[in-house]
């Protein structure tokens, strides 16, 4: 395509923005407040799957070592559990680590459990965490019919219900943002349609002098593309401060817990570039969709 005639289409697109000023507010509204609703979504989302890959990654499987196995067959038993495929580490914890834990657990309450220092209870652990934490209940069950392991420990019962909360919780949240940007693109789609019908006759006489489909689509194409960026500035702004506030408030709260929010920077400017195209395609795709119907003339 020439560059004076990409000119003269980029031209008639603004025009027709001005022109139609009621429609471009009504179009461009539309996709501010989906993009709003679909940005908040995202934010919360993108939050809540930080909070599970953390909540995975804690996830473990301990083994506890029967007292009856000295260091060759504790050697034997680690060596067996590194072999299995899903495991992705295994660390070694003797007795005297694992009270020192359970006594630093409790506080000033453990200090009661300082007289088993002598005589420690306790068993040696393996701590074993796998490549994909889906796979722990699997190792877990490997593991408990090695010899020499006493007791397998990882949650049981509450890991399950875990792993189901936050693939459920993914699921919906995709199925959510997905139908928001289904109804802007209708939205778009419906309202330029309306500027198509209002400028039909002047789209058949283009075709009767002769102007080819993509001649005469490429400022709608372009005017779609408009209508999404200029959709797409209020709620990035928003998004940008509200996250702000809200990680300047969350952030040192949850300063020291295994649990964290994703960090203002560079979480806030990949979500506003995300909502910026999301805007332009929504808005290039609705203006597709609507002119390929009308310009069967």
């Amino acid at each position: 395509m020439k560059a004076r005639t990409m000119r003269r289409h980029l031209r008639e697109s603004l025009k027709s923005l001005a022109r139609n000023g009621w429609m471009t507010f009504a179009s461009a509204s539309a996709v501010t407040v989906t993009l709003i609703l679909v940005g908040v979504f995202f934010v919360i989302m993108m939050n809540l799957n930080k909070v599970a890959t953390d909540l995975e990654e804690q996830v473990e499987i301990r083994v506890h070592i029967d007292v009856a196995a000295n260091e060759q067959d504790q050697k034997i038993l680690g060596e067996k559990i590194e072999k299995i495929s899903e495991v992705k580490s295994v660390v070694f914890s003797p007795k005297d680590k694992e009270l020192n834990n359970l006594i630093e657990s409790f506080g000033e309450e453990g200090e009661a459990y300082k007289l088993f220092e002598q005589d420690n209870p306790l068993n040696d652990v393996f701590v074993v965490k796998t490549t994909k934490p889906s796979d722990t209940m699997m190792v877990a069950k490997k593991i408990e019919k090695m010899e020499y392991a006493a007791k397998v420990k990882y949650g049981q019962g509450k890991i399950e219900k875990l792993f189901s909360f936050i693939k459920n919780s993914r699921n919906v949240g995709i199925v959510l943002i997905v139908g928001l940007l289904f109804t802007a693109m209708f939205l778009i789609s419906n309202t330029i349609k309306i500027t198509i019908v209002a400028r039909r006759r002047e789209i058949e006489i283009m075709r009767l002098v002769g102007a080819t489909n993509a001649f005469i689509r490429w400022p709608f194409f372009l005017e779609g593309l408009w209508l999404g960026i200029i959709g797409a500035i209020l709620p990035i702004i928003l998004v940008t401060f509200s996250y702000y506030y809200l990680y300047d408030f969350l952030a040192p709260k949850l300063k020291g817990n295994f649990i964290e929010i994703l960090a203002f920077n560079p979480f806030v400017y990949q979500i506003s570039g995300l909502l910026l195209l999301m805007g332009a395609l929504i808005g290039i795709w609705g203006s597709m969709m609507s002119v390929r119907k009308f310009l069967k003339v």
